[in-house]
């Protein structure tokens, strides 16, 4: 037999298994990269296809985004203003010094409440004492006048009088009426109810509150047009609003308007507009809009902080989830889906947020579909 066939067996055998195993690594190796490749294709986030932005069918983006279509937002627009409590002008009144004197009693203090006749001070006053006495003089005198009168009278009826002495005692009483009616008028007008000799009695004219206080027991109170006290019934009061000039417009008289206050979390009150200035505060170009309120019990407390609400009527507009909105350099944007989950970014204007929605004032038409969460996966 040949030799060489024994020794060349060998070497074919090692031949096929080098053959076969080289196979099979390529075959691992072309499955392992057919599954890299099908990796790679599912973990593309989007296709940009110039302006548009398409979501391929395995991209995960499809789980992330949510899209909805553009609706129509026709709520009214909520106008919400700093506020206070005012009381109001037509039941407030400033108590003056009748006439000039020192204060020896005060019996009221700031906040108290007051009835109408309620003792509010006492005065002692030269001129009041001076304007008590002219008083008894000229009653005195008209008395004196009425009985000359009556005499005088008397005499004529007997026949002994002469015309002229009758009409000069009538003269006298006239003059004498005239001059107790003035010192009574004077007398009255100091507002005298109680008083007696110089001690001059200040009462209240009407019910209210103790507002503010400006004198104390020992001060003199010399000028007649310096304020002592003020008195403001609080039953109605004023929430008073600034408004800008540029929502004037807005507002007009008899509007609800919806009331909070920091004293009272969580409530809210409600009332109507009762006064619009027509003039501009000059430093805040601002106008004052009051709200007339009922305030039997007490709550509403001048110069108190207070929001107030006016729902303003709009037109119907495209409105979309704040959270669709996304900015791009200067502009806000918003991203439309103008085929199936294929997208093209688009500049709108925006209006008033309300009810949770914003409102679109051009851009968007209602019906349109836009992507409002996820949005911000999109950016380059």
């Amino acid at each position: 037999m040949n030799k060489n066939i024994f020794r060349r067996k060998p070497l074919m055998a090692l031949a096929v298994v080098i053959l076969i195993a080289g196979r099979l690594a390529f075959v691992v190796f072309d499955s392992k990269a057919s599954a890299r490749a099908a990796d790679t294709e599912s973990a593309v986030n989007f296709i940009r296809q110039g302006e548009r932005i398409a979501i391929p069918e395995h991209s995960p983006l499809r789980q992330r985004l949510a899209v909805q279509a553009v609706a129509a937002l026709d709520a009214a627009h909520v106008l919400e203003l700093p506020a206070q409590v005012e009381a109001d002008p037509a039941r407030t009144i400033n108590i003056l010094p009748p006439v000039a004197g020192k204060v020896l009693e005060l019996k009221v203090g700031l906040g108290d409440r007051v009835r109408k006749g309620q003792l509010l001070l006492v005065m002692t006053s030269g001129d009041f004492a001076q304007a008590s006495a002219e008083l008894q003089k000229t009653r005195n005198a008209l008395q004196l006048a009425k009985r000359a009168l009556e005499r005088q009278r008397g005499v004529q009826q007997a026949g002994a009088g002469a015309a002229k002495d009758l009409e000069q005692a009538e003269s006298a009483y006239v003059q004498a009426q005239a001059e107790f009616a003035s010192a009574d008028t004077r007398l009255k007008s100091i507002g005298a109810a109680g008083s007696s000799g110089q001690r001059l009695n200040v009462v209240a004219p009407d019910a209210g509150s103790i507002t503010e206080l400006a004198v104390g027991a020992g001060q003199s109170a010399n000028d007649t047009n310096a304020v002592l006290m003020t008195i403001a019934n609080l039953e109605h009061v004023w929430i008073t609003a600034n408004v800008p000039e540029n929502m004037l417009s807005s507002i007009r008289k008899g509007q609800a308007a919806s009331i909070s206050l920091p004293a009272y979390p969580g409530e809210r009150f409600q009332g109507k507009v009762s006064f619009i200035s027509d003039v501009l505060q000059a430093d805040t170009r601002r106008a004052l809009v009051r709200i007339s309120v009922p305030n039997g019990d007490g709550r509403f407390k001048p110069n108190m902080f207070a929001n107030v609400s006016f729902a303003v009527a709009q037109a119907a507009a495209p409105s979309v989830p704040p959270s669709a909105l996304l900015m791009n350099n200067e502009n806000t944007t918003v991203f439309v889906e103008v085929a199936p989950w294929t997208f093209v970014r688009r500049t709108i204007e925006t209006g008033n947020q309300e009810d949770g929605s914003v409102r679109i004032e051009s851009g968007l038409q209602v019906g349109e579909r836009v992507v409002t969460k996820g949005g911000v996966l999109l950016n380059d």
